[in-house]
């Protein structure tokens, strides 16, 4: 076991990591991060996103000793002040049904937000294309998306 250090949503956090746990598994296993989700554990799904020094990254699919000091952002992080306004728009839209894609979505989201303010459609889709959602057909996403582009 190797000791890591996270700056976990803002906060420092240290934890015991075997060489080959996977981030995912240590950030709800020994973190209490529950928002990414496990679905593909091959990195298709996108429901284990999560910002790792800004970008989006499938959590899946790194080895958690590999974040040794970096900084990792999770829905937790995003909305510990309240919701985001993505996150309202989301829900004004009635975005999700299930909610299992809601927190990669919203990941994928913010990161693109986070460098275009004001994307078009196509990008937003572009954006979102590696989260797969089983219920809304995107269109109710991508809108949300675009109200908040557009303010």
């Amino acid at each position: 076991m190797r000791k890591i250090t996270i700056n976990l949503n803002g906060e420092t956090r240290y934890v015991y990591v075997e060489p080959n746990d996977v981030l995912l598994d240590v950030l709800r296993d020994k973190l209490g991060i529950k928002s990414p989700k496990s679905g593909c554990e091959r990195g298709d799904c996108g429901t284990c996103a999560v910002l790792l020094n800004g970008k989006s990254v499938r959590s899946c699919l790194i080895l958690a000793i590999e974040v040794d000091g970096q900084e990792i952002t999770t829905i937790e992080g995003l909305s510990k002040d309240g919701l985001t306004p993505l996150q309202e728009a989301f829900i004004e839209n009635n975005s999700f049904q299930c909610g299992f894609c809601a927190p990669g979505i919203t990941i994928s989201a913010t990161e693109l937000l986070n460098k275009n303010p004001h994307p078009n459609k196509e990008e937003i889709k572009e954006a979102i294309a590696g989260n797969l959602c089983r219920c809304t057909g995107y269109e109710s996403i991508i809108e949300a998306i675009e109200k908040v582009a557009k303010k």
